[in-house]
């Protein structure tokens, strides 16, 4: 148990409080190379819309360099708003974005109402994640969960969360993968982020690929 919580504390860290590595000068290699990868990274249909639904949830998402865009899964079981892999690393992310603005809203107008036993939606977060979790691992045994502490949200402009280390059901919407690492972040009022990564060994190897994006998503801080 200590070994899991260790893991699942490195996961956190690297994921949700990973400081920005200072970037030195970018070398363009030829205009027309340049340009292409610029289209490749940010111009596909599949990324703008992500970036709009991000936008709604008052979210921002970077590319992280290194990575391809890969098709998100989208179907009764699992539905992700994009996706992207590390080449021949055996690592990739899925990420669902989802505002909570008009839900917010509707339960305030609902309050004292006949309505009135709607969540809250700054509460959604808990059991959003919670199902993800079941439905990648199928019962409780083969998840552990723990809150991300508020110092550590605060980088990401967050005011909850919550982290689960997942041991995956052997599945084919997966790729077969054998562990996950689940993130939730919730803005009051405002939007739920998660985010879920997949590898084969959680080991050191698992935690740096999980670095090279740890800064890639982001609530706006207003």
């Amino acid at each position: 148990m200590r070994q899991i919580k260790q893991i699942l504390l490195t996961g956190i860290l690297l994921f949700c409080v990973a400081p920005a590595i200072a970037q030195g000068k970018k070398h363009l290699i030829g205009k027309k190379k340049t340009a292409v990868a610029q289209k490749l990274e940010y111009d596909s249909p599949q990324l703008k819309n992500f970036k709009e639904i991000a936008r709604r949830a008052n979210a921002v998402f970077t590319f992280p360099k290194g990575f391809r865009e890969i098709p998100a899964p989208d179907d009764e079981d699992f539905s992700y708003d994009y996706a992207m892999e590390l080449p021949g690393k055996e690592f990739e992310i899925w990420f669902r974005v989802k505002s909570q603005k008009e839900n917010y809203a509707s339960y305030l107008r609902n309050i004292g109402s006949k309505e009135s036993g709607q969540d809250n939606p700054d509460s959604l977060y808990q059991g959003m994640g919670t199902a993800e979790a079941m439905g990648f691992t199928g019962d409780k045994s083969g998840y552990f969960q723990r809150s991300i502490p508020p110092s550590y949200l605060a980088r990401y402009h967050a005011d909850a969360g919550r982290s689960y280390l997942l041991n995956l059901q052997n599945m084919a919407v997966t790729k077969h993968y054998k562990y996950g690492l689940l993130i939730t972040l919730q803005k009051a009022h405002t939007g739920t982020i998660i985010a879920v990564c997949f590898t084969n060994d959680k080991g050191p190897e698992f935690f740096k690929n999980i670095d090279r994006a740890s800064n890639c998503i982001k609530f706006n801080l207003k």
